[in-house]
């Protein structure tokens, strides 16, 4: 007996649905299960498949069920309650560890055995779908095993246990850096048009082994030519606390590269930082641990880092990232520090010329009662030069490979719905996006033949604040996906309020959960609630100006912090400029400018990153970014 890795101990079945209950045997076999009271018998066909299907189960749990094919299958801790299916790119897939900043105290102690997570294997396949998954377990929600689970995936689950009062599975499929097209079938993009030679090209499964291998062996041979060629590293290492520094130059940090002469640089390059520390402060630290009995750790914020680094304290290496985007938290012993001069080193690794140490992050040294302030004026100097590293292909992030690898062999198991954050992949090239994503949702629902809830993100604000009024890949994104409202049984949680300027991958996953939830409770469980901030409707033109029309306006519309920002308008020449605005009723606000007596066009916080959000309905909802 083989049973797929989702049916097995602590899984979550689906309330009030078709259940499908599946595996393999000898052939013919006949296979009996057995569960809530109630006997299915079956046979295995000639290949040893089979399959029995459990019909309109309450919620409830734990239970057991058997299976016997001659011999007998226990599977324990079995709920039933309500499946959700988590999808997209790195937002979804961002783990809580990654959010501890905000969350650790939230986190260490959380215990919940009514939801149960379960992450699919990261797997693509470009020559038909993987039929069954490869691995892959149910765990219940406790402090160690969340960490590296979905945190929009989480609050979205336990917003919606606590308020439902049911179990709640979480089956999370995303991943890093893919785009939409990743996640749609092969069939459903030929008709779309525009990636029939790359569906084919990757089909050659030689091509694909050949260009990881090649791949692969180039980037090693970069960092360890580099790592030869770094002076840094030959002799008397530079990180070494005693290393005599005096002929480096100052520079301040953090900062990007971008606007002085490092910005030219590709290879590696060295930084140190001289802090002192008293007896007494270590004395302090010492009685601290002892009260605790416990080791005390200390720990090293840098922010974050522009490839990668390598990163020692008074000599000792405490930790590297190998790219740029974790946030760099580097935990060593307090024994590495010591009364006086104490010295931190940075080995940092610039692949492509564009390197730094990311601003207005935590750039700090911890223990205890002790904080050490490491931002300001650092020694610099430059390590071994090199070419930009080699390019790495990403096959999943190819069309079709993770749709076949990681979605098609959740086809069986039945969920409630979807919740998907993706879209910052696509921002290169917006202009099919409404299309992909709509493709997306019908092949989803296809997969499971069910007009099953959909809910998404809308792209969080991210970027230097730049008033141009100009066309964005991010605000085409977002406009995509608010127009995809039109197809039927879908919400979107809109999250312009939530990002970081200087973070693709901004912290705040909780409200983002929240806000999912609230879709879900609406859509899904027909509750009379608001999920939505204020959603464009109509424009009407007016002498005095532009009438806009909003749905999703709860209680009201409200301007949060003063006057409302963001608008701007624009006549047949289809030229913005800023514009004034001011709610009239309860969901209408009429914008307008001096400027323009005749104009046609209204946009609203339409740029990468929107500055002072304040456009809210009552309930405390962000406006959708709009143009009509």
């Amino acid at each position: 007996m083989k049973l797929s890795a989702l049916i097995s101990d602590g899984m979550v079945l689906q309330r009030g649905a078709k259940c499908c209950i599946w595996g393999t045997s000898k052939k013919n076999r006949q296979v009996k299960v057995t569960f809530l009271d109630e006997t299915y018998l079956t046979c295995a066909n000639e290949q040893g498949e089979w399959e029995i299907t459990l019909l309109n189960m309450q919620h409830g749990g734990p239970y057991v069920m058997e299976i016997d094919d001659g011999e007998k299958y226990r599977i324990k801790d079995i709920l039933i309650g309500d499946v959700w299916l988590l999808g997209g790119q790195s937002n979804m897939e961002l783990p809580i560890k990654r959010t501890l900043d905000l969350y650790e105290e939230e986190i260490k102690e959380v215990e919940d055995s009514r939801i149960r997570i379960f992450q699919v294997p990261q797997k693509y396949d470009f020559n038909g779908p993987i039929m069954e998954l490869e691995g892959g377990s149910w765990r219940s929600v406790s402090a160690e095993n969340i960490l590296d689970f979905s945190a929009v995936g989480y609050f979205f689950g336990k917003e919606l246990e606590a308020v439902q009062g049911i179990p709640i599975g979480l089956l999370q499929t995303a991943v890093g850096g893919t785009p939409a097209e990743a996640w749609i079938s092969e069939g459903s993009l030929l008709k779309l048009g525009g990636y029939e030679q790359e569906l084919e090209k990757n089909k050659d499964s030689g091509y694909i082994h050949n260009t990881t291998q090649t791949e692969s062996r180039q980037s090693n041979e970069w960092f360890q030519k580099l790592q030869k060629s770094d002076p840094g590293l030959q002799g008397q290492n530079w990180y070494d606390p005693d290393f005599v520094t005096e002929d480096w130059q100052i520079i301040r940090i953090p900062q990007m590269f971008q606007k002085n002469d490092l910005k030219k640089w590709t290879g590696s390059l060295w930084f140190c930082k001289e802090f002192t520390l008293t007896e007494e402060s270590l004395r302090q630290l010492k009685e601290e641990a002892e009260a605790a009995k416990k080791p005390l750790l200390a720990r090293v914020r840098l922010g974050t880092l522009i490839d990668s680094d390598d990163t020692y304290i008074n000599g000792e290496l405490i930790g590297s990232t190998g790219y740029k985007y974790p946030p760099r938290k580097y935990d060593f012993p307090i024994q590495f520090l010591k009364a006086g001069k104490n010295v931190i080193t940075i080995r940092l690794i610039v692949n492509c010329g564009e390197g730094g140490f990311v601003p207005d992050k935590k750039y700090l040294l911890q223990a205890g009662s002790l904080t050490v302030d490491l931002s300001g004026e650092w020694k610099f100097q430059y390590g071994g030069a090199a070419d930009p590293l080699p390019v790495t292909t990403f096959f999943q992030y190819k069309p079709s490979g993770v749709y076949y690898g990681m979605l098609y062999p959740l086809r069986k198991y039945s969920i409630l719905g979807a919740a998907f954050y993706q879209g910052e992949s696509n921002t290169g090239k917006p202009d099919n996006y409404e299309k992909l994503f709509k493709i997306l949702i019908q092949d989803w629902r296809s997969l499971w033949k069910k007009e099953f809830p959909f809910l998404y993100v809308q792209l969080a604000n991210y970027g230097e604040y730049q008033k141009g009024y100009k066309d964005t890949g991010w605000a085409a994104i977002r406009e995509a996906q608010r127009k995809c409202l039109s197809i039927k049984n879908t919400a979107m949680a809109v999250a312009i309020d939530t990002g970081e300027y200087n973070d693709l991958h901004p912290l705040n996953k909780k409200t983002i959960g929240f806000r999912l939830a609230l879709c879900a409770r609406k859509i899904s469980y027909g509750e009379a609630i608001v999920c939505s901030g204020p959603l464009i409707d109509k424009k009407v033109i007016t002498p005095e100006g532009i009438r806009l029309f909003f749905t999703e306006i709860g209680s009201g519309l409200v301007s949060k912090r003063g006057e409302l920002r963001n608008f701007s308008i624009a006549g047949e020449d289809n030229k913005f400029i800023p514009a004034s605005a001011v709610i009239e009723t309860e969901n209408t606000l009429l914008v307008f400018s001096e400027e323009m007596k005749e104009p046609r066009y209204v946009r609203y916080a339409w740029e990468d990153n929107t500055e002072e959000v304040n456009f809210y309905n009552r309930e405390g909802l962000p406006a959708s970014p709009f143009m009509i």
